[in-house]
């Protein structure tokens, strides 16, 4: 693996965890005055409660997910400089190219313990493989961490809760566009290092923290957590050379995974420095085994203490 990520392997909880839902709903902080923010501070409405009237979303402008309360961010069309642009880039981050990414939704935080369990109450996704993090010994079920990011899922847990909540997990390109915004920016904020104040990382606090606690390094869009906290799987498949052959408009990854079964990750996480928090940074996990049956661990692929995810939409 280029990215060491502590991969865990994957069985079957034999019990449910009751995961409420009426705790107060997450409130997430604005980004920053200096940073372009959606036009309406978002309010996330209580996920049960789907009868309440939605604000209405405008380009450029927030909506909000009837399913599970999720704050989406308007990404215009643009153009995307990506790849490495440093020099701490790594060979499968070059050639750097510009590709056209059309317009597209972004969660604005990872996906919480608190949505993901309404999946799971739906009986639509399974409980992550492990209910602990790092250094909590009851982390999913715990209404204390109702608002961190699940962890302990595969990619194809991951993309199963998009698709119940009416999204879809971002291409690699999607995610890029999302914390780089139109410019060459190295972080999410910009081209200052990891600290204590932009993002959750170099094991400082030695375990996730809650969604959307750094504003100071929100994305040009307003996305948070997009370095550091949990790394975050993308629909992707891995290869190391796929950006010499990538096309220039929407770029989906490679349409195979060439017998290795590895999908991209982003992000770096509350473990990482800044080599793997940069914006150009690409890691890769175990996915899901297309030739494994369903009670077999490699069906669903790797799960990790320090990868979580978040969602997109189509506009």
């Amino acid at each position: 693996m280029k990215k060491i990520i502590l991969p865990l392997t994957i069985f079957f909880l034999l019990a449910c965890q009751n995961t409420s839902t009426t705790l107060p709903p997450l409130k997430i902080t604005p980004p920053p005055s200096d940073t372009p923010a959606p036009t309406q501070a978002p309010v996330t409405p209580t996920p049960e409660n789907t009868s309440t009237p939605l604000p209405t979303a405008t380009p450029f402008s927030v909506k909000i997910s009837s399913t599970d309360g999720m704050t989406q961010l308007f990404v215009p069309e643009g153009l995307l400089i990506m790849g490495g642009l440093d020099v701490l880039r790594d060979s499968d981050e070059i050639p750097e190219h510009q590709v056209k990414i059309n317009a597209f939704w972004i969660d604005q935080v990872e996906v919480t313990n608190s949505m993901y369990g309404l999946c799971v109450k739906a009986g639509t996704c399974r409980l992550p493989v492990i209910l602990n993090s790092n250094l909590r010994s009851d982390y999913f079920s715990d209404p204390e961490f109702r608002d961190y990011p699940v962890i302990h899922v595969a990619w194809l847990d991951a993309n199963t809760y998009c698709q119940w909540a009416g999204r879809r997990l971002p291409t690699e390109a999607e995610w890029e566009r999302s914390a780089r915004g139109d410019d060459m920016r190295t972080f999410p904020w910009g081209d200052e290092p990891p600290n204590a104040n932009n993002s959750n990382s170099g094991n400082t606090v030695g375990d996730t923290s809650r969604v959307g606690s750094y504003a100071e390094g929100a994305s040009p869009f307003g996305a948070l957590d997009m370095a550091g906290n949990v790394w975050e799987w993308v629909s992707d498949y891995y290869t190391a050379y796929y950006y010499s052959s990538s096309p220039v408009e929407n770029p989906v990854g490679p349409t195979d995974d060439l017998g290795t079964h590895l999908r991209v990750i982003r992000g770096g996480s509350f473990q990482d420095t800044l080599l793997n928090l940069r914006i150009a940074n690409r890691g890769y996990e175990v996915g899901p085994d297309p030739f494994a049956g369903p009670l077999e661990g490699e069906y669903y692929g790797h799960s990790s203490v320090s990868i979580g995810f978040r969602c997109a939409t189509d506009h």
